[in-house]
C-alpha cells in the first residue's frame, strides 16, 4: 500500500508537472516550429513600414484582447448565430483595427509551420512586442502557448474594457479587476505614447476640463470642432510614431489627451510614477515590458483547453 506521503509527493510532482506543460513559456514554439517567431517578426514590420499607425493598432488589439475574459484571441472573433462580436462592444466599434494584418500573420506562420500550430492569440502577443519594437521600443520575452477561445462576449466587453472617461480611482479598480497594480497601469497606458484618437473621445476634455493646458486645448479643438469632425484624429503625443517618453512629459504640463490619460497625473497616488517615467525612459521600457508580460498572463488557455483555429476569425 502507497503511504500517504508518497501519495502526497507524487500527487505534488504530477501538478508541478501539470503546471510546468501549462504553463505560458517563451520556448513553446522553438521545435514544434521555429520559423514561427520570426514569420510574425517579418509581417509586423512590413505593416509599420507601411502605416507607422498600425504599430499602435496591433499593440491595442492584444490589450483589448486580453481584458475581456484573457488572451484568448476571442476579439478576433466574427459575430455567429450564437454571440455578437467583441468589435462591436464600446470601446472597440469603429475603432479597434489592424485585423487585415492579423489574417496576413496568420497565413503566413501557417505557411512556414507548414500548419496552424501557432495560436491566434499568441500571434496578438507577439506582434504587439514586434510593434512595439519597430517603433523603436523596448523588447521583451513573450510567453507564449495560449490557446484560442470557441466564443467570445460583447456583453462582458462593454463592461470590463477601462473608457477613457474614467478617473483614477476606476482605472485603478478596472486594472485591478485584471490582477494588475498601479504601476502596470501606468506603464500600459503609455502605450499611448504611440498612436492617434478620435476626436469623439477626446471632445469633452478639451472643451470643458479644467486641468488642460490652455494652448494644448485650443491646438486640439482646431481639428476637433464641438460638433461632427467625431472621427478626425489627433496624436496622444507630438510623436506618436515613436515609442518614447513624450506622453508622460505631457501629462506633467496638463497635456494629456483623453480624461484617463491626465487621471494619472492629477495630484493622486500615480503622480510620482508618471514623474519618474518622464524623466527616466530606462525605468518606463523595463517597466512596460513586464506589464506586457503580467498583462499576457491573464487567465489564458492552454493544454487541451480552447483550439488552435485555421482563421483567426471563426471558431474551426
Amino acid at each position: 500500500m502507497v503511504s500517504p506521503t508518497n501519495f502526497l509527493l507524487h500527487a505534488f510532482l504530477w501538478l508541478a508537472l501539470a503546471a510546468t506543460a501549462f504553463s505560458l513559456s517563451p520556448n513553446f514554439y522553438h521545435n514544434v516550429c521555429p520559423q514561427a517567431l520570426p514569420a510574425i517578426k517579418r509581417v509586423v514590420e512590413a505593416a509599420v513600414h507601411k502605416e507607422r499607425r498600425m504599430g499602435a493598432s496591433l499593440l491595442r488589439l492584444h490589450f483589448h484582447d486580453c481584458f475581456v475574459n484573457g488572451c484568448d484571441g476571442s476579439l478576433l472573433l466574427d459575430s455567429t448565430s450564437s454571440f455578437e462580436t467583441e468589435k462591436n462592444a464600446r470601446g472597440n466599434l469603429n475603432s479597434v483595427r489592424g485585423f487585415e494584418v492579423v489574417d496576413q500573420i496568420k497565413a503566413e506562420v501557417d505557411r512556414v509551420c507548414g500548419r496552424p500550430v501557432v495560436s491566434c492569440a499568441d500571434i496578438l502577443a507577439v506582434a504587439a512586442r514586434d510593434s512595439v519594437v519597430a517603433l523603436g521600443g523596448p523588447t521583451w520575452k513573450v510567453r507564449l502557448g495560449r490557446r484560442d477561445s470557441t466564443t467570445a462576449s460583447r456583453t462582458l466587453a462593454d463592461n470590463v474594457l477601462p473608457s477613457a472617461s474614467m478617473d483614477l480611482p476606476a482605472l485603478i479598480n478596472n486594472f485591478k479587476n485584471q490582477g494588475l497594480n498601479k504601476r502596470d497601469l501606468v506603464a500600459l497606458s503609455g502605450g499611448h505614447t504611440i498612436g492617434l484618437s478620435q476626436c469623439l473621445i477626446f471632445r469633452n476634455r478639451i472643451y470643458n476640463a479644467t486641468d488642460i493646458d490652455p494652448a494644448f486645448a485650443k491646438e486640439r479643438r482646431a481639428t476637433c470642432p464641438r460638433t461632427g469632425g467625431n472621427t478626425n484624429l489627433a496624436p496622444f503625443d507630438p510623436t506618436p510614431s515613436r515609442f518614447d517618453t513624450a506622453y508622460f512629459k505631457n501629462l506633467v504640463k496638463e497635456k494629456g489627451l483623453l480624461t484617463s490619460d491626465q487621471a494619472l497625473f492629477s495630484g493622486g497616488s500615480t503622480d510620482k510614477l508618471v514623474e519618474t517615467y518622464s524623466k527616466n525612459p530606462n525605468a518606463f521600457w523595463v517597466d512596460f515590458g513586464k506589464s506586457m508580460i503580467r498583462m499576457g498572463n491573464i487567465k489564458p488557455l492552454t493544454g487541451k483547453q480552447g483550439q488552435i483555429r485555421v482563421n483567426c476569425r471563426k471558431v474551426n
